[in-house]
């Protein structure tokens, strides 16, 4: 016989972020990858293949705050202790991102190794937050960690 009690003692919104996270994320993983493309052949069309790649980065970055100020407006998302985190690890890999845009304006020479270092910084704190999303939409769906 079930439980009369529910299993759900209590319900987050489902947080819409961490799903539309995964399109900057690959475009930084592919910057980075051209980025030790680059290093290892010294081909500049790496180096310019790693610009756009950062560029539209950026932009679905930036559709992705967007998303995530609405998710922030949302009081049953909002409920959630673990959304700060979340919002400042996204905000600093996003920050990241820019300084990487702007040493990457510099000539294919002059780029490296501060490019590729941010884009390595970028990845690992995006995979943070990644992480952390991950843990957001388990218990918006579950109603708390297990």
């Amino acid at each position: 016989m079930p439980d009369a009690v529910p299993l759900r003692t209590r319900s987050y919104g489902l947080p819409l972020h961490p799903i539309v996270l995964g399109l900057p994320f690959i475009c930084f993983l592919a910057a980075m990858i051209a980025d030790i493309a680059y290093v290892r052949s010294y081909d500049v069309s790496w180096k310019n293949f790693a610009d756009w790649l950062l560029a539209g980065g950026m932009v679905l970055g930036a559709l992705g705050a967007i998303v995530g100020i609405v998710d922030l407006l949302r009081p049953a998302v909002r409920a959630n202790r673990l959304l700060i985190p979340y919002a400042i690890a996204y905000a600093v890999a996003m920050v990241l991102a820019l300084l990487n845009n702007f040493i990457h304006s510099r000539d294919a020479y002059g780029a490296m190794p501060a490019g590729l270092i941010l884009s390595v910084l970028t990845v690992l704190v995006l995979t943070g937050a990644s992480a952390l999303g991950a843990i957001l939409l388990r218990q918006s769906r579950f109603g708390g960690l297990r």
